[in-house]
């Protein structure tokens, strides 16, 4: 079956210390199991992209990953702030980390100039903000034709784009359909592409909505409940608990650290993490 391998083996081939790496999907369909692989392997000096950084980025950041973070909005959605970021941000625990903050229009714009093969988009966003003394990827231009002042944000080409989706066929292509994001763009304004998913199939589900050829595609991993504790539409919910927990677990640096040693660290993969999720909840 082509490009579909294990997720141990596509992080390890194609994730590289200081890689700047995207992690999207909004709402639902965050790649959970994609970033705690990458925290497994040790992966260091991550430039982070995401256009809503959240538990996983803060789980990323915490464990030591990160070196800078490109986003529009960082939270714990629904509950609050993202302690470890917030860390890491105010004192540079456990790494400084330099932030670079756009809105999420700009974020959209950039994604998409990066997967036109331009090396800008345009929009009218910005302009009469401070924004564009403090940040470098943001330009002030005139439009050729009406010669109204423009905004100019630099195109995102990440070296690595991930997502989870929830099916692939059995020649490496992958659909996916419910809310969409900047998932696509992502993936086409990255060199290299990972999707994890929830099942291969013969054939595609009739929701399906968007179809990602084999060809864009570094590697395919099959993760059942991999973008866990977000959900994936068709086939479970929100695991509103554990977001609610976060706040908690991640608030203390030794609490925090032995919830990443214990949940990551020391299992063998995604679904051991999982399976310990479920047998705590079972003696509730």
């Amino acid at each position: 079956m082509k490009n579909i391998t294990t997720l141990t083996d596509a992080i390890a081939e194609h994730i590289h210390d200081g890689d700047t790496v995207a992690l999207e999907g909004f709402t639902h369909l965050i790649p959970f199991a994609a970033g705690h692989e990458i925290i497994r392997q040790q992966r260091r000096d991550l430039r982070l992209v995401r256009m809503t950084p959240d538990v996983i980025y803060d789980q990323m950041i915490g464990a030591g990953c990160a070196r800078g973070l490109i986003f529009s909005w960082g939270g714990n959605p629904g509950v609050g702030s993202l302690h470890r970021f917030r860390e890491a941000v105010d004192v540079g625990y456990p790494h400084p980390l330099a932030i670079e903050e756009h809105s999420h229009a700009g974020m959209s714009v950039r994604y998409t100039a990066g997967a036109s093969g331009l090396p800008f988009g345009t929009m009218r966003g910005y302009l009469g903000t401070d924004i564009t003394k403090h940040t470098a990827t943001i330009r002030t231009i005139e439009c050729p034709f009406t010669g109204e002042p423009l905004a100019a944000v630099a195109a995102l080409n990440p070296d690595v784009g991930i997502i989870h989706a929830q099916q692939a066929d059995k020649d490496g292509n992958v659909g996916f359909w419910g809310i969409q994001g900047v998932q696509k763009e992502a993936i086409l304004a990255s060199t290299r592409a990972i999707v994890t998913v929830e099942e291969v199939v013969d054939s595609f589900d009739s929701r399906v909505r968007v179809v990602l050829p084999s060809w864009v595609l570094s590697a395919v991993a099959v993760v059942p409940r991999g973008a866990h504790p977000s959900y994936t539409h068709g086939y479970y919910d929100r695991d509103n608990a554990y977001y609610r927990a976060w706040d908690e677990i991640s608030r203390d640096r030794a609490t925090f650290a032995d919830w990443v040693r214990t949940h990551i660290l020391e299992t063998r993969d995604f679904a051991d993490h999982l399976a310990m999720l479920d047998s705590s909840m079972a003696q509730v």
